[in-house]
């Protein structure tokens, strides 16, 4: 697919490019992704915030649910225009007009297919009687809008000389849309544009029309097809969010839309869209759908902005542009992520260790923690920041050899008819002390009991069980993360007793966080500290 160099355009002069969604018709086409009127409502004020030009909102006729879920967005739409989708017959006409006319504009969507297989083994029709059918239907749908769309299904597989006759029907009829679907995923990117050429060029009336494009993905080519077409005229582009649909889906419109903005200076048209809505409405049509969007989905995938390689991250960190050719924010992601595996290098991990609040680390403790960290890396698939946490504030612990407060003993009363109660016995700083609490539960009498020998003032934003071993008698791990301003820390304690490995966890996190917040704990600042806490 080639394009000519254009000029610079100012956003007014760029020409305008539709962009026709219909996530919750051809969408909810999926096996599996059927979803709620509830929901379908939910994802169309998106798309009305969006500025999508045109919500195909659903197929009417197919059931009381998608009846009313057309009916229900056809009420709230401001700046998007409702449609609804039927075949060639009054009837499913009928149903689109009922649940569309609440709207102050609406479209109706018609479609009959127009290629040798579909009408000898589907429709079983003849040529002259799809013609017919294009005639009434299209005039009939006329009759209650001025805004009508008509689509040859199966339009790539369509003999071309009958399809010009099809379009020009449609066009005579009232259609002010004609779109040409690659309805199975056949076409390739130069065939698609060669089609939309040749019909501009011997449709008599092709100017009284929008050419628009709806293109699936069987071939992994949707939206390379779609932007071909838009080099030989079309100017509505019919697509999906996450690219979902039949199959193997549709033309995505996030990557349609960023295709259109990212690389302006070869496609200079403007779809209006406001892109930092995109990854929400991602987030939204995946939830409803039940589908999750695959980690390197173009645009809203979870490593769409994520570098774990370190030449990568060493660009990225010195000038985002050397591996992005888009800002996250753009899409309304939040930010870039460095993600930290094996292949990441020591300055993404002093980078990695700025961002997690440690600043001012010797060079000697960033060195001792990335030696562990590539250790980890290479038996951990998967690295998180508490990880990382964890290997640092371990570094400093061995640097600073101290732990200000240790448990001597714990005894803990729990079960039914009476209140979950702790006694606790504390080593701070070298004073044993101890006390006496309840809780809602063990574990919460527990951290009452330290707070109380400690008084401190921190969030606890972990608490989290792991059985190491099989049986009642394993070992569990009980990992504890609590914060502070911009710090954070996670303690970690195996033990049989999973509540005695929790008091452990909890004071490891409190411990670390001691070291954290004033680097060490020197003997002479020691009654300065039991006063003021943390």
């Amino acid at each position: 697919m080639y394009y000519a160099r254009a000029k610079k355009f100012t956003m007014s002069d760029k020409e305008k490019l539709y962009i026709f969604d219909t996530t919750m018709r051809d969408g909810e086409q999926s096996p599996g992704a059927s979803m709620s009127v509830e929901e379908k409502i939910q994802i169309s004020r998106v798309f009305d915030e969006m500025g999508i030009d045109i919500v195909e909102a659903g197929f009417p006729i197919a059931s009381p649910g998608d009846f009313e879920a057309v009916s229900e967005i056809s009420k709230i739409m401001k700046n998007s225009i409702p449609c609804g989708l039927s075949r060639a017959l009054k009837k499913d006409i009928d149903a689109c007009h009922e649940s569309l006319k609440h709207a102050p504009r609406f479209r109706i969507h018609t479609f009959i297919s127009t290629s040798p297989l579909h009408m000898k083994h589907k429709l079983e029709m003849t040529n002259e009687q799809v013609l017919d059918a294009i005639k009434e239907s299209v005039t009939y749908a006329r009759n209650f809008t001025d805004d009508v769309e008509w689509s040859c299904e199966d339009g790539t597989r369509t003999d071309m000389d009958f399809m010009c006759k099809t379009v020009e029907l449609a066009i005579n009829c009232g259609a002010k849309t004609i779109n040409i679907p690659d309805t199975v995923g056949y076409s390739i990117p130069e065939e698609f544009a060669k089609t939309i050429k040749h019909l501009k060029n011997n449709v008599p009336n092709i100017d009284k029309a929008i050419l628009s494009a709806h293109c699936h993905n069987d071939l992994g080519l949707a939206v390379a097809n779609a932007l071909a077409g838009v080099s030989e005229g079309v100017r509505q582009i019919e697509c999906t969010i996450n690219g979902i649909g039949e199959r193997a889906g549709n033309a995505a419109l996030e990557e349609v839309v960023m295709a259109i903005k990212t690389r302006n200076d070869l496609m200079p048209y403007n779809t209006g869209v406001k892109t930092e809505l995109i990854s929400k409405a991602s987030k939204i049509v995946s939830n409803a759908t039940g589908f999750p969007v695959q980690f390197n989905k173009a645009i809203v995938g979870k490593n769409a902005f994520a570098h774990e390689s370190g030449i990568h991250q060493d660009g990225m960190l010195k000038n985002r542009e050397t591996y992005e050719i888009m800002t996250p924010e753009s899409v309304g992601v939040k930010k870039t992520s460095l993600v930290m595996g094996k292949h990441s290098g020591r300055h993404a991990f002093k980078d990695k260790l700025s961002d997690l609040g440690y600043s001012d680390l010797t060079d000697d403790i960033i060195q001792a923690a990335f030696g562990k960290f590539k250790v980890l890396a290479d038996k951990k698939k998967h690295i998180y920041d508490e990880d990382i946490v964890a290997l640092v504030d371990d570094s400093l612990i061995v640097d600073n050899k101290i732990n200000a407060i240790n448990l001597k003993s714990l005894k803990v009363f729990a079960g039914t008819g009476e209140p979950q109660k702790a006694e606790m016995t504390l080593d701070v700083y070298g004073d044993i002390k101890n006390t006496t609490e309840t809780g809602d539960g063990p574990v919460d009498a527990i951290f009452k009991c330290i707070k109380k020998l400690f008084p401190h003032d921190v969030k606890l934003s972990l608490y989290q069980v792991h059985a190491v071993t099989e049986g009642t008698d394993a070992q569990a791990t009980v990992s504890v993360k609590i914060e502070e301003n911009d710090r954070t820390t996670v303690g970690q304690s195996a033990d049989t007793d999973t509540l005695v490995a929790s008091a452990n966890a909890y004071l490891n996190a409190l411990n670390k966080m001691l070291i954290k917040r004033e680097k060490k704990a020197p003997s002479q600042n020691i009654k300065h500290q039991k006063v003021k806490g943390i």
